[in-house]
């Protein structure tokens, strides 16, 4: 047995989070553009008696028992293959904690891929994917990556060319937002507008943008249902989307269900000076740079 594994795997930003009625069981139908940006955690896997998890830096906001994603992923993995052996995960996180971006997204994603090393259990990435859609909606994307359709609760995935590189700047909030509380309030939002709301689809000025690499165009179609709701929950978000014209940004957007809000630019370059100004205007915690789409979880070392 391998004595270490580490995998690296993205962030991921919604170009499009298209939201369906609230369906018998709780859930809603999405249809949803993920895209993959060069923000990153590192899983390190090492042979164990049990399965544990530690973090490289605390950080209260991630649960270190079984309510820890990577915990739960290493567990599905256990279980779909029968194996008996344990793992100890070390979790080196930059992906922001409940900010929209997936971050325990990419850690399972990350796990599932560090374990099947580890362990010798040799799944494809297929067999894999399916264990990952079981543990959320963002995990199966978080192992694939690039640039993506995501429909149904948003874990089958149809791959999209997307021509060139997207430029990012990301406006990371100072308190993170719980997805289920998003998603409620966008359920009573539009029970009080008592509009029919219709089934998810993804919008073809978007995808047209993607396959053209036109940034201008791309960042004129960015949309997401959640971002009302969102906004709503924090109404300082609302000041940030509203800087992007002044600061010669493409276009902004809620990313998934926030807090963090993306914002598309023409350049490295310009990412820079955005980034510089929301921090300048205290608009967020923190402003990441991170260009897309990018490969999904990968293997750094064994």
């Amino acid at each position: 047995m391998r004595q270490s594994v580490t995998v690296r795997a993205p962030a991921k930003v919604n170009l499009q989070l298209a939201v369906g009625p609230l369906r018998p069981d709780g859930y809603h139908d999405l249809a949803t553009v993920f895209h993959a940006v060069g923000l990153y955690d590192d899983v390190i896997a090492e042979p164990a008696d049990d399965i544990s998890v530690t973090l490289a830096e605390p950080d209260p906001e991630v649960p270190l028992d079984g309510g820890n994603l990577a915990v739960r992923a290493a567990n599905a993995l256990a279980e779909a293959t029968g194996m008996a052996e344990g793992v100890r995960l070390r979790l080196v996180k930059r992906i922001p904690v409940a900010a929209g971006l997936a971050g325990g997204s990419a850690d399972a994603a990350a796990t599932l891929v560090a374990c099947d090393a580890l362990w010798g259990t040799a799944l494809s990435r297929d067999e894999l994917a399916e264990i990952a859609a079981t543990l959320g909606s963002d995990v199966p994307f978080a192992l694939l990556g690039g640039t993506a359709i995501g429909t149904g609760r948003g874990t089958l995935l149809s791959p999209v060319l997307a021509r060139g590189e997207f430029h990012w700047v990301l406006a990371v909030a100072a308190e993170g937002l719980s997805t289920p509380t998003v998603y409620r309030e966008c359920d009573r939002l539009r029970e009080a507008a008592g509009a029919e709301v219709p089934d998810p689809a993804v919008d073809d000025a978007l995808m047209a943008a993607l396959r053209s690499g036109d940034a201008k165009a791309l960042g004129a179609a960015l949309s997401n249902d959640l971002q009302e709701a969102a906004v709503g929950l924090r109404p300082a978000l609302a000041q940030t989307l509203g800087a992007a014209a002044e600061l010669g940004a493409l276009g902004a957007i809620v990313s998934g269900s926030g807090p963090t809000v993306a914002f598309l630019v023409r350049s490295p370059e310009a990412a820079i000076d955005v980034a510089v100004g929301l921090t300048a205007m205290g608009l967020c915690r923190d402003a990441k740079r991170a260009g897309g789409p990018v490969p999904g979880a990968k293997v750094l070392r064994t």
